[in-house]
């Protein structure tokens, strides 16, 4: 069986390695973004490396549903193509060149959670489970039949990082677990139930700024999903942009009288600002290109 795998992130190394390991298949060629547009994902791998280890040819495509590259793509002529970390919805013209077998990869409990920032999101809303899915690209948005699904926890204190590893891991064993079964035949999938789908919305750098007027806890959760490997959660301070990459919400700011987003207290871990419900986000990891913030300043342009 031969794979195209189409990506250009952490999750498209997973499946390289994956598909090339199985036997039976030929990772036969990589298509992925040239470097010069690498800053579409703050994920972005550079994948030369593991299509050199096996053999794959390496193809730079800035735009997929592009006639050069279903022209190639047709010359490629591969039995399924495999679309895992890349951002770019897969059109008519993509599918038909294709042969209608096109393999995508969502981390999410499909149909739950479509769309984009689906890790981010994940935190923000809370969830308590939720799942790594391989399904059938069709004519929707992360909508076709359900190949294999992965579910697992998400920890009271999980991050963008821990939750991304997870989902790499379950990507893994999926892909190992379901490349034997389609070398042997089509797999026709499982439905998705549309009355139960919810969607993501796209989020962008800008998103991570902090409104100290919220409360702690929404605050800290707000550094947990946007941390590595995305932008980071930021502040100003006097025009000075302070990234914050791990805190935790305290009570260290009951018995002060403070505004939302004034600093109430530094020490050896980092400093801790006053948050809209009165209580306080320590934080404890940060980048600044100046100084840590002084003792009862205030952050976010008096938020």
């Amino acid at each position: 069986m031969r794979a195209l795998l189409i990506g250009a992130v952490e999750g498209t190394r997973v499946a390289a390695e994956a598909i090339a390991q199985t036997p039976g298949w030929e990772l036969a060629a990589i298509a992925t973004l040239p470097p010069e547009l690498a800053a579409r994902h703050s994920d972005f791998v550079d994948l030369a490396p593991v299509a050199a280890r096996h053999g794959a040819a390496l193809l730079p495509v800035a735009q997929c549903n592009a006639p050069e590259f279903l022209e190639r793509m047709q010359t490629i002529a591969a039995d399924i193509v495999f679309v895992i970390g890349w951002s770019q919805i897969c059109g008519p013209e993509f599918r038909s060149a294709a042969g209608g077998r096109v393999v995508g990869y969502h981390p999410a409990p499909l149909p739950r959670l479509r769309g984009r920032a689906v890790i981010p999101w994940t935190i923000l809303l809370d969830e308590k489970i939720t799942a790594s899915s391989l399904f059938w690209i069709d004519e929707g948005v992360d909508s076709g039949p359900v190949l294999a699904q992965h579910f697992f926890h998400v920890a009271p204190g999980e991050t963008a990082g821990t939750l991304y590893a997870k989902h790499m891991a379950a990507l893994d064993t999926m892909l190992r677990a379901l490349l034997p079964r389609l070398a042997h035949g089509p797999i026709p999938g499982e439905p998705q139930d549309e009355s139960v789908a919810t969607w993501a919305t796209r989020r962008r750098p800008g998103d991570g700024r902090i409104d100290w007027r919220e409360p702690a806890e929404q605050v800290e959760r707000l550094v947990r999903a946007v941390g590595h490997p995305y932008p980071g959660a930021f502040t100003d301070a006097g025009g000075d942009r302070i990234t914050i990459w791990s805190a935790r919400a305290c009570s260290c700011a009951e018995r002060q009288h403070a505004s939302p987003g004034q600093v109430v207290l530094r020490d050896a871990e980092g400093f801790a600002v006053r948050c809209g419900d009165g209580r306080a986000l320590h934080v404890l990891d940060f980048e600044t290109t100046a100084r840590a913030p002084a003792l009862h300043s205030v952050l976010g342009g008096g938020q």
